[in-house]
């Protein structure tokens, strides 16, 4: 039997409070609601109680956010996608963010196992005056406890609406993507964090922002493996390549203290759920 979860989030600003509402149908729903940081900025955990996915399974999040919302949306533990004998497993999100608001997208990482068949995907659409950032881990199989990612495919989509896109397939059975130096390069784990905004950045502010995530990444233990680009006006995106998902989190944590300090004035305040 496969499962069919969807939630919808609306944030609102009324006064100096960010409040928020959520409708969910099947296994997917919201387990906190926080304010941290007072009232203006609301946290939100999100679950899902079947712990994973499997063929047939998706998944459906709609955010979306009122002029001068504040959104932080995390989860508590990994998405994991489970072996497929057939129809795929799918999470999709679809982000809408309206001028003067901000999200922050901070799931915790992505678990393909052997054999899964996956499509996961995130949709932006930003108004202009629009800021979000947010980011994707991945980690191919558990080769650590003998389960490597040596059958199945994964299915990833990012994209700020007629901006920015990117798309790709990972197969198992392509030795030359995984462990090619021009692919992979035998890594296992890899992450895309991005900064986008609905106008174009200004020329200072982008390069502001490119400049904190080097400075993070440069004094961290995977500046081998990393890097910061503006690949298109409205757009900062850091990746990067390892072999282990908590030093990826560590860092993107790092980078998101920085951004935050950098682009709004506010303290990292990570969620409490991070604290492993």
């Amino acid at each position: 039997m496969s499962w069919h979860g969807r939630l919808a989030l609306h944030y609102r600003r009324e006064g100096g409070r960010t409040t928020a509402l959520d409708r969910h149908h099947g296994p997917l729903r919201v387990l906190q609601r926080l304010y941290p940081e007072g009232p203006g900025i609301c946290h939100h955990v999100l679950v899902h109680p079947p712990g994973g996915m499997v063929g047939g399974d998706r998944l459906e999040i709609e955010a979306t956010l009122e002029a001068g919302a504040h959104a932080l949306v995390t989860t508590p533990s990994a998405t994991r996608y489970y072996r497929s004998t057939g129809a795929p497993a799918s999470q999709q999100a679809l982000l809408r963010v309206a001028a003067g608001a901000r999200l922050e997208w901070l799931p915790l990482e992505t678990l393909a196992y052997r054999g899964c068949h996956a499509h996961n995907g995130v949709q932006l659409h930003l108004a202009p005056g629009a800021e979000a950032m947010g980011w994707d881990v991945l980690a191919l199989g558990l080769p650590a406890a003998g389960r490597p990612f040596d059958s199945g495919r994964f299915h990833q989509h990012l994209e700020l609406s007629g901006v920015w896109l990117e798309r790709g397939t990972i197969d198992a059975t392509d030795r030359l993507l995984l462990d090619s130096p021009l692919g992979l390069a035998g890594h296992r784990v890899l992450a895309t964090m991005w900064w986008a905004e609905g106008d174009a950045l200004a020329p200072a502010r982008r390069q502001a922002l490119l400049d904190s995530a080097r400075e993070v990444l440069a004094a961290g233990p995977l500046h081998r493996t990393a890097g910061a680009t503006a690949p298109q006006p409205r757009v900062v995106v850091v990746r990067l390549l390892t072999h282990g998902v908590e030093p990826v989190l560590h860092c993107l944590m790092a980078v998101r203290a920085a951004w935050r300090r950098q682009a709004w004035a506010l303290a990292p305040n990570p969620p409490r759920i991070w604290r492993f």
